[in-house]
């Protein structure tokens, strides 16, 4: 299955944080899961990392 990850997920994922559910976790770390990150999610890490 495919699925894009927003901004949040990206960096509560990366992380580790509680605040992703265990479910979106499972899901991410499944291989058979094609996870996409948007350019603009970079783009907004990029600022919140400047910041």
């Amino acid at each position: 299955m495919k699925y894009l990850l927003d901004t949040h997920a990206i960096i509560w994922y990366v992380e580790n944080s509680p605040k992703l559910p265990p479910k979106t976790k499972e899901i991410i770390k499944l291989s058979e899961n094609n996870i996409y990150l948007s350019s603009i999610s970079l783009w907004e890490i990029a600022i919140k990392v400047n910041l």
